[in-house]
């Protein structure tokens, strides 16, 4: 009876390791849909939080332009370049090896016309490592779709500025139609984004604004896990405060150094 037992446990973690080892695809993620599982992804900007989402087994890393904001303090989005892109992307890269790696565009090529994006986006997969690239505002931008799905390259699409419920409905089949591979539905709410859900047959996720209502959910990670310095003193619940704990453990270190003890690690 006990060999028994070991042997299904053996079996259980094989399998449970298999599974996590999987690479995910997208039409493993259409396939998730179909059958009713949600999606999960994360936006991470370095490699140690990627490896750590990665290990967790998120299904996608999502490299947002975000990071000029939240990770080097900018003050405006649109400052990020590029190049700022691809480093932060690379390094992304380097630490996911089973989860997809999706990568924001700049503000810029988008803007500049399809043949400007179709130029940055194969950067973005050539040089970044990206399995497909994000772009903000697609909704107006389905001709840029159409040439990155001709020119191979997946597309995740995000809309939902607009609150009517019936042009959202028409604008997520437009990018379907388009050839996005996956829709990032911002400012969903329940009516909006069951909505969507229903009229189109690729994922439909989402970060601000989202909810169980849509087939997956997109967090970033340094919020999931209250890493900014302005956790210290939030109220809002998070599924940690890695904040707080990285003032203690520098109040400890600074406290150890000036007592003259031999510091830890």
């Amino acid at each position: 009876m006990g060999g028994e037992i070991l042997t299904l446990r053996e079996s259980y973690h094989s399998n449970k390791e298999r599974i996590m080892a999987a690479k995910v695809t997208i039409p493993a993620l259409l396939q998730m849909k179909r059958d009713g599982r949600k999606s999960v992804g994360v936006v991470a900007w370095d490699y140690q939080i990627a490896r750590i989402a990665d290990r967790a087994g998120v299904d996608i890393v999502s490299v947002g332009d975000s990071v000029g904001v939240n990770l080097w303090g900018h003050s405006n989005p649109l400052e990020v370049t590029m190049d700022e892109m691809l480093v932060v992307c690379k390094a992304v890269r380097r630490g996911v090896t089973r989860a997809l790696v999706s990568c924001d565009f700049p503000y810029g090529p988008l803007q500049e016309g399809c043949e400007s994006a179709v130029r940055a986006a194969i950067r973005l997969v050539k040089e970044g490592g990206a399995d497909m690239v994000k772009l903000d505002g697609a909704a107006d931008f389905p001709e840029t779709v159409r040439a990155l799905t001709r020119a191979g390259i997946p597309v995740f699409a995000q809309f939902g500025i607009t609150p009517l419920t019936a042009k959202l409905v028409e604008e997520a089949k437009l990018l379907e139609d388009a050839g996005a591979a996956l829709i990032d539905f911002t400012n969903s709410g329940p009516v909006a984004g069951a909505a969507v859900v229903r009229a189109v047959a690729i994922p439909v996720l989402g970060g601000f604004g989202g909810g169980p209502w849509l087939d997956g959910r997109m967090r970033m990670a340094h919020t999931a896990i209250g890493y900014g310095e302005k956790w210290i003193d939030a109220k809002t619940e998070t599924y940690a405060n890695v904040a707080k704990i990285s003032l203690d453990a520098l109040s400890a270190l600074i406290a150890d150094v000036r007592a003259g003890r031999q510091i830890r690690g």
